[in-house]
């Protein structure tokens, strides 16, 4: 029963999937976070350029 636990690798193996899946949904919300950032400074160029008489 011992050996057949040490052999299992079912939870090594959802750990890595889930170490997966944390790092690139880290780098989905970076990319986000840029992307609105980005996307702030675009909208408020065109509100400056509107504005202006």
């Amino acid at each position: 029963m011992i050996r057949r636990f040490l052999r299992d690798e079912r939870g090594a193996t959802a750990i890595e999937y889930s170490l997966i899946a944390t790092l690139i949904a880290m780098g989905i919300i970076g990319g986000l976070g840029q992307f609105g950032t980005a996307l702030t400074a675009y909208w408020e160029n065109i509100d400056a350029k509107v504005a202006a008489p």
